[in-house]
């Protein structure tokens, strides 16, 4: 069976593969740290060797309660924020019709979600949809008082016992929070939900492959057994005793912390199938969050492409030389469809006639990949067989451990997020929340 791969010979113009493998004493020693936890944040590494420690008696019983619920439902509602949402959209999107709520009739119950924003209408839109629907409410947060699924979830909860019934909507509400503490696991217990664990040594970004990912995606029909074996395959691919050169983490990690080095400080995540824009929103938070600390670290963004070519196309191409880029290629697609030939040839396009849609697309990436080379952005290029759940679950993990690395390399703590409590701060301040009396009159003094 093929694995995902790594090519970083289109870097070699700017950083010298002898630079690179400088490094291999580094990047396999912070590998070796996250296995042995014995780096920074050493107390949030569960999901190092989660792949390898889940269960058959954990798999089945995410099964069984999927499979009660999921013939019960239309639609299921994730409530959850940042890493409790990111990853299960990513696998969901990447993995779903393009066009399944246009189809006459689903087979599976369609994830939507809340809580990942503060959007009035949004809400209320969503509250129309489920007046009509049959639906579940899968509730992710360790502590139950993150403020924007925890709105959500009130609201939520309200509509759905008001819709089935206060029993019924106990049968229909799944919670997935800290094992012994928080207003969830309070609030579960008393109403008596289903409930699974957060692991305590596992942050949000990194949870896809705990309940948080599992429950919803198995609900939704997805082949998390796959997801997961895909993981730990990449999970024997990276270990600190595989040779940096056949490593794909390592090699990843420290060329991109090379780049970084030569003054690449924007790393742009691209795709050539639509299906993975959430998998780089995911991506983004991934290293956003796990690297941008003590003022390092590489800002990252994306573009689908070809649709950002004639967006953003023209800054990656003669913009400012700060950007590196990472194309995720996928070899072969689950489908086929060729240009037909026209008569008229209006659009000048017979040339193209009798190949796959596919052979357009595959050439427009390595077309671009040579011209953003030659226009100084440098291409490292993760390669996928097919777009799968196996292949998604290697996917997934290899950015995951590539991103432990690079934290590491970087010199900071990739698993902590100081920085994020300080919006917090101030919003709670200006909403007048108890114990924050003296914040709030600092900053409504700041905005006069």
């Amino acid at each position: 069976m093929e694995n995902l791969k790594i090519n970083i010979e289109k870097v070699f113009d700017f950083v010298g593969k002898d630079e690179i493998f400088s490094l291999k004493a580094n990047a396999l020693a912070s590998l070796n740290s996250l296995h042995k936890k014995t780096g920074k944040g050493s107390d949030f590494l569960g999901w190092v060797n989660l792949p390898s420690q889940i269960t058959g008696a954990e798999m089945d019983d995410i099964e069984n309660t999927s499979r009660i619920i999921r013939t019960r439902i239309d639609l299921v509602v994730v409530v959850g924020i940042g890493g409790s949402y990111l990853g299960t959209r990513a696998v969901a999107e990447a993995l779903t019709h393009s066009f399944e709520y246009l189809k006459d009739k689903n087979t599976n119950p369609q994830i939507i979600y809340a809580g990942q924003n503060l959007g009035e209408d949004y809400l209320t839109e969503l509250l129309e949809i489920l007046d009509k629907k049959r639906y579940a409410i899968v509730v992710i947060s360790k502590s139950g008082t993150t403020t924007e699924p925890a709105v959500a979830f009130r609201i939520l909860k309200r509509h759905l016992e008001a819709k089935v019934g206060r029993e019924e909507a106990k049968n229909l509400i799944i919670a997935i929070t800290d094992e012994k503490k928080g207003a969830l696991r309070k609030m579960a217990g008393d109403e008596g939900y289903k409930t699974y664990v957060i692991p305590g040594d596992v942050g949000g970004r990194y949870s896809v492959l705990t309940p948080v990912g599992l429950v919803p995606l198995a609900i939704a029909g997805f082949d998390i057994r796959s997801l997961v074996k895909g993981a730990k395959d990449m999970l024997a691919l990276t270990l600190p005793e595989v040779a940096f050169e056949k490593n794909p983490a390592a090699l990843y990690a420290s060329t991109r912390y090379l780049l970084y080095r030569k003054g690449k400080k924007i790393e742009i995540l691209a795709n050539y199938e639509n299906k993975l824009h959430y998998l780089a929103e995911w991506w983004k938070q991934l290293y956003g969050e796990s690297e941008g600390k003590e003022g390092k670290g590489i800002f990252p963004g994306s573009v689908d492409l070809t649709a950002d070519l004639h967006s953003m196309g023209q800054y990656i191409q003669e913009g400012e030389r700060i950007l590196m880029e990472t194309v995720i290629s996928i070899k072969s697609p689950k489908a086929s469809l060729e240009i037909p030939t026209d008569d008229d040839n209006l659009d000048g396009l017979n040339f193209l006639a009798g190949k796959r849609i596919d052979e357009v697309n595959k050439m427009a990436e390595l077309g671009t990949m040579l011209a953003h080379i030659d226009g100084g952005v440098p291409n490292i290029q993760v390669l996928l067989p097919v777009l799968n759940e196996y292949y998604i679950g290697q996917l997934m993990y290899f950015f995951e451990i590539a991103c432990g690395i690079s934290g590491y390399l970087l010199g900071v703590n990739p698993f902590n997020q100081p920085g994020v409590e300080a919006y917090k701060k101030n919003m709670f301040a200006l909403l007048d929340k108890p114990g924050f009396e003296s914040e709030s009159a600092d900053i409504k003094k700041r905005l006069k």
